[in-house]
């Protein structure tokens, strides 16, 4: 017996969550290798498009390439191993945020270009990571902050500002890097790039099509290499072995404009992780707390430290992989831990930086083009979910974008070379920006780029018109309710508000006002679904009763309820035949047929399931009235509820890009 109860309990300390086990190590390290192919292009995107804008060396480019790869690894484990209160511990694969991307460039060229440049921008990445390491407990406070409407608005802004940076790559010449649009050949690569993407992402299945963008790269660049337009002779220059020592290109420089800047960023990036962490959470059936969302945050901005030291970038988890985690099913976290020391070996191979830099600037600049107009589209699918009848939302999103673009298309430039049209090579001078026209530092910091602006704008926007004024969260009367003053309400006004949820029944509503006070909008909730459940057998009736008839109209011809609005595009016959079954269940039972028309795909199935409850006992469907109203009940408190729960809107709004 003692044999038999050690063993089961041996069992049960054996048993772990599939995201911890850890597979055989053959199996570990394909797999692993797998997460790095699908990673890789938009791994090293990032430093190749930073170092042509800021025209960087071909040896400074090499160190960036390897300090990117060295430093992904390394944060890549911080997520995934985690020490500490340190990293989330699950499969995300890190890498450099594309958000950074244009304020990056900007502070780089603000402040002399090139290697002297960089240790402006490596000064701010390290005091933004430091800062997003020290909010990472506050974080999930500040996340109310950050509604729909403010993340897709700004990611959206994100990848409109980052589209120019891909279209310059795309008309510059390979070898120069010099602007020629008038180039037919440079033109070809970046559309055949474009066109090879597309025609891949179409027709190749699995795992294939989530490398398309790397499958590209590499067939533009072997076709430029046999046209002649590239060649891999600085391959062979480079050694096989080599580490790119931290500060290499100097001890970093801290700018207030710099680091302000991209702090803003990093926010708007620490949304992003978290819902890349939810979604993740999801995909492996992992429940995720508040505490999880600290240690991302936290691992995330330990990362960013560690990047500006080694000489890269901001770091967030890469939507791509965690696309490859639904798309395989592989779990365990450490499959990409084991992907974090594959890179950081490639970050110890010059050769594999030098293989990157081969890549023709149009073909880099193609696939630019599509990875940075997915984000922009991204962002319009999470604004598909933003009700914009709400004036309010609309402002919001139509002024943060109109401000973004305005700064983002008045930045100051430096001088650059393009070819004219009779081939000529003709300097341009450097264009002072709106941000040169702000009479002092403070007000140059959030003109500094239009993604800063953006977040700016739409922050203190969303502040303005829902926060401004009010004490908690709007909980209802479309947002002009808050929850301290459900609280406060007399019986009445609470009978008021929030009669209509439960067509105005006045035992369940009284009920749910006893569970007063509520702590937040679940509680809320929670109070009417459990006043219906405490009802006994003639007050349920009541409530059943008090439901309009399936398709029932006013004398106007409207429907009788607004959950019966998925019922009222059909014909007059179709219509009909749902008015004939409503009546025929109320002679049948005495009560009326009560379905929640929203969830009902369409209006033959709505016709199926009513017919077939007919043959049901009266005590049965009184039991499938009681669920169906919960689901009225629950649609009709989401109509009520305006932006009362950004949290869980922010937790599958990066959804969207997974797909």
């Amino acid at each position: 017996m003692a044999t038999d109860a050690a063993s089961a309990g041996q069992k049960r300390k054996k048993k772990v969550h599939p995201v911890d086990q850890v597979p055989p190590v053959g199996k570990m390290i394909t797999l692993g290798v797998q997460h790095v192919v699908a990673f890789y292009a938009g791994a090293v995107l990032v430093p190749l498009l930073i170092a042509r804008a800021i025209d960087l060396d071909s040896e400074a480019l090499t160190m960036l390439i390897t300090a990117d790869l060295f430093t992904c690894g390394i944060a890549s484990l911080l997520q995934a191993v985690g020490i500490w209160k340190i990293g989330v511990r699950l499969p995300l694969l890190q890498g450099i945020t594309f958000a950074t991307l244009a304020p990056v460039i900007k502070i780089a060229n603000d402040h002399g270009g090139g290697r002297v440049g960089l240790q402006t921008v490596y000064g701010a990445v390290i005091a933004a990571g430091l800062f997003t390491f020290l909010i990472a407990p506050f974080f999930a406070k500040l996340i109310r902050f950050l509604p729909p409407v403010v993340t897709g608005t700004l990611i959206a802004i994100i990848g409109i500002c980052l589209i120019p940076v891909g279209a310059g790559d795309a008309v510059s010449d390979p070898d120069t890097h010099i602007h020629d649009s008038s180039n037919p050949r440079w033109v070809l690569y970046a559309l055949g790039t474009i066109v090879l993407i597309v025609l891949m992402q179409r027709f190749l299945r699995g795992f294939m099509g989530t490398i398309a963008v790397l499958l590209g790269l590499v067939i533009g660049t072997a076709v430029a290499w046999l046209l002649g337009d590239t060649g891999f002779e600085i391959v062979g220059e480079a050694s096989w072995v080599g580490f790119t020592p931290p500060f290499a290109f100097g001890w970093p420089r801290f700018d207030i404009v710099a680091i302000v800047s991209l702090i803003v960023v990093l926010l708007v990036v620490a949304v992003e992780s978290t819902g890349s962490v939810f979604a993740t959470g999801e995909i492996v059936g992992k429940r995720i707390k508040k505490e999880d969302i600290a240690a991302t945050v936290r691992a995330d901005g330990l990362a960013t430290m560690i990047g500006g030291s080694f000489n890269s970038f901001p770091y967030t988890a890469f939507s791509e992989n965690v696309g490859l985690v639904r798309l395989t099913g592989v779990k365990s976290r450490w499959v990409v831990a084991a992907a974090g020391v594959i890179m950081i070996l490639l970050g110890l191979l010059p050769k594999v930086a030098k293989i990157v830099e081969c890549i023709p600037a149009p073909v880099l600049g193609g696939a630019a083009l599509i990875m940075f107009a997915t984000v922009a589209v991204v962002g319009i699918q999470m604004l598909t979910s933003v009700d914009f009848t709400d004036h309010r939302n609309l402002i919001i999103a139509a002024t943060s974008l109109a401000v973004a673009l305005y700064v983002q298309f008045s930045q100051s430039s430096g001088p650059s070379q393009v070819i004219d049209v009779d081939g000529n090579v003709v300097d341009t001078p450097a264009t002072p920006g709106v941000d040169q026209a702000m009479p002092n530092i403070f007000l140059q910091i959030p003109f500094s780029t239009g993604i800063t602006m953006g977040a700016i704008t739409a922050i203190l926007l969303n502040l303005l018109f829902f926060h401004v004024g009010r004490k908690g969260p709007a909980v209802a009367g479309a947002g002009s309710i808050t929850l301290d003053e459900v609280n406060e309400m007399s019986l009445e006004k609470f009978r008021e508000t929030f009669g209509h949820v439960v067509q105005d029944v006045d035992w369940v509503l009284d009920r749910a006002y006893a569970q007063r006070p509520f702590e937040d909008l679940h509680d809320l909730r929670s109070a009417f679904q459990e006043a219906m459940l405490t009802g006994n057998d003639a007050e349920q009736l009541e409530l059943i009763q008090a439901f309009p008839d399936l398709g029932a109209e006013d004398e106007s011809g409207e429907m009788a309820a607004v959950d019966h609005v998925a019922l009222s595009q059909l014909d007059e016959a179709e219509h009909q035949n749902v008015v004939d079954l409503a009546t025929a269940y109320r002679e049948h039972f005495g009560f009326p047929l009560v379905i929640c028309a929203r969830e009902a795909e369409r209006y033959d199935r709505v016709l199926r399931n009513g017919w077939s409850r007919m043959d049901n006992s009266e005590s049965s469907e009184k039991s499938f009235a009681l669920i169906e109203i919960a689901k009225i009940a629950n649609h009709r408190f989401d109509d009520l509820v305006a932006d009362a729960n950004p949290l869980t809107s922010a937790r599958f709004g990066r959804r969207p890009d997974l797909s």
